[in-house]
């Protein structure tokens, strides 16, 4: 069914004609999650981007590199990856950035993988502009990542329509699109970014997205998805609800998943798994991995298997993101030396992988996975 592109003055009566999507209940979630495979995968950025607008803007979109690229993740047993999306892709070119997500879709389709879709983002450079993107900074971390919406959509209400119009739009489109697994509208919304743009974050920016955060998710479910909603936690005590922030309440009050982040050791892992089980939801780990502190691939794969709770890393090839530096490249930058062990990424850009032993383990269990699903099957 085509699906048309609804103005902000319209959704009203396209809730009232259809009736806005709800939450999906217990029940639908582990039912959704009880149909999947072990959820295993990357966050998503192929090599030549440095940033969401670099991979999807038509000037430097190339299917033919994400092609490659996403084989070398069904090599591994991977079946998902999670991929940012922004919302002045769709102000600049809605049908061609729609065309583009459709040919990602295939591509990833081809190749086992069903993606997560990241709408919005609040992590690292508040003040995004399309075009031309600024060469990565030499030897600095995701040197040239953009948040969505940036601080001055954020800051003016005027706004407020195009960037809720795109929430809807955007999962209008694709609303009953199985090659996507999931929606996440929107990653570590009060992330004020301390360590690197935090002397030029909006003061007020967490209360901007508390107040914007409950219209997103409404917005979001006004383009019926039929594909399941979440909003990572990333910081806190999840150990009850009455610990939570309010935008963590959001978060889990909205979500039809529960999904989080953590780079910590396994012990750390393990223990945010055991607190997010009292919602008796799915649960999906959306981004750790960074091997200096000891997340790493052999150390947390089991822990997520044990739980059934899905891993999805944080990178997956090395490239212009420059995420296998550390994030305190941001204070020292490395650009006569490189660190001694990588802390994001699989892959080089050549598709050596970074490690042999790693990639071999993750294949392993995978392959051990997929057998034992085989053999259940069976009976």
């Amino acid at each position: 069914m085509k699906r048309l592109l609804i103005p902000a003055i319209l959704l009203v009566l396209h809730w009232t004609a259809f009736g806005q999507s709800q939450k999906w209940t217990e029940e639908k979630a582990n039912d959704w999650y009880s149909h999947q495979s072990w959820l295993v995968g990357s966050n998503y950025i192929p090599a030549y981007a440095d940033n969401q607008l670099e991979m999807w803007q038509s000037d430097t979109f190339d299917i033919d590199r994400i092609n490659l690229e996403l084989g070398w993740a069904e090599s591994l047993g991977m079946t998902t990856m999670r991929v940012f999306l922004h919302d002045l892709l769709w102000k600049q070119d809605p049908g061609g950035f729609r065309r583009r997500i459709d040919k990602f879709l295939t591509v990833a389709k081809r190749h086992r993988i069903r993606p997560i879709f990241v709408i919005f983002d609040s992590c690292w450079d508040p003040y995004p502009a399309v075009g031309i993107q600024p060469k990565p900074r030499p030897g600095v971390h995701n040197s040239r990542w953009l948040q969505s919406p940036g601080a001055a959509a954020l800051k003016d209400p005027r706004q407020y329509d195009r960037v809720l119009e795109y929430a809807t739009n955007v999962v209008l489109a694709f609303a009953d699109d199985d090659r996507i697994l999931a929606w996440d509208v929107w990653n570590e919304p009060d992330n004020t970014n301390d360590s690197s743009y935090g002397k030029v974050e909006p003061p007020n920016k967490v209360e901007l997205v508390q107040a914007l955060l409950p219209r997103v998710f409404a917005y979001v479910r006004a383009g019926r998805p039929t594909q399941p909603l979440t909003s990572g936690l990333w910081k806190g005590d999840w150990s009850s609800p009455d610990k939570l922030s309010p935008i963590e309440k959001i978060q889990i009050e909205q979500s039809d998943f529960i999904s989080f982040h953590n780079y910590g050791k396994p012990e750390e892992f393990e223990k945010r798994i055991q607190s997010l089980q009292q919602y008796h939801r799915p649960i999906l780990c959306t981004e750790y991995m960074a091997r200096p502190q000891g997340s790493t691939f052999q150390s947390i794969l089991p822990v997520a298997k044990k739980y059934n709770v899905a891993a999805i890393n944080w990178g997956f090839v090395a490239g212009r993101t420059q995420t296998w530096l550390p994030w305190d490249s941001w204070q020292h930058a490395y650009v006569d030396h490189q660190p001694p062990v990588w802390f994001h990424d699989i892959f080089q850009a050549s598709g050596k992988p970074y490690s042999e032993t790693e990639v071999a383990f993750i294949r392993d269990i995978l392959a051990q996975e997929q057998r034992a699903k085989g053999r259940a099957a069976g009976k």
